[in-house]
């Protein structure tokens, strides 16, 4: 008997240690998945700036393609995972796309305005997001006040202006539906736009 329980405690500690060794192996394996994407964009980082400072083509590409046109922040990152893979795991924080509060825009009444619309809103008005995305701009706007300017993750650019009390920063990755910031008075201002085309209200919101 005591033979055969010894057996017994042997195997389970044998089945233990490969539970263990399985374990490190796939810690290991990402600690040098990680090490090795991070080494490749380092290097594709200062290949771009050798080749932009070196080389003509390379400066007028940057003038004229980065300086110039509305950069794809979503696109960017789309080529980046499809090739490289997600540097950290915030794959199914991104992907997921859940309302917090599951929020719609409320308005009384909708104008047309300068190339967007404004609002007639509630005093104070919780703005939420319409869609989620990346905060690519944060600041002032003549005509549009206080704005901020979403890439969606539909590669639309969403600009609300008039807006205070923000809860968001640059480059802040929001969710749809999330608190965005307070309207200033009793009106805001929303527009539309993708690959510098205007966009009609009805498309995002009802």
């Amino acid at each position: 008997m005591d033979t055969i329980e010894a057996a017994k405690k042997r195997m389970r500690n044998k089945r233990k240690g490969n539970n263990q060794k399985e374990d490190d192996n796939s810690s290991r394996s990402y600690v040098n998945s990680l090490i090795s994407r991070i080494l490749l964009s380092v290097i594709v980082f200062f290949a771009a700036i050798i080749f932009a400072n070196s080389t003509k083509i390379g400066n007028e590409f940057i003038r004229e393609t980065v300086l110039k046109e509305n950069i794809s922040f979503t696109k960017i990152a789309n080529i980046y995972n499809k090739y490289f893979g997600s540097i950290v795991p915030f794959d199914k924080v991104i992907k997921d796309d859940q309302t917090v509060f599951n929020e719609k825009i409320q308005y009384e009444s909708i104008t047309n305005y300068k190339d967007g619309y404004e609002l007639k809103v509630n005093k104070n008005y919780l703005v939420p997001t319409i869609n989620s995305g990346v905060v690519v701009f944060v600041g002032e706007k003549e005509g549009y006040g206080n704005t901020v300017i979403i890439q969606g993750i539909d590669e639309v650019d969403y600009w609300y202006g008039n807006v205070g009390n923000l809860s968001v920063s640059l480059y802040d990755y929001v969710s749809k539906g999330s608190y965005l910031g307070t309207a200033e008075g009793e009106k805001m201002y929303l527009l539309f736009r993708k690959d510098s085309e205007y966009l009609e209200y009805n498309e995002f919101i009802e």
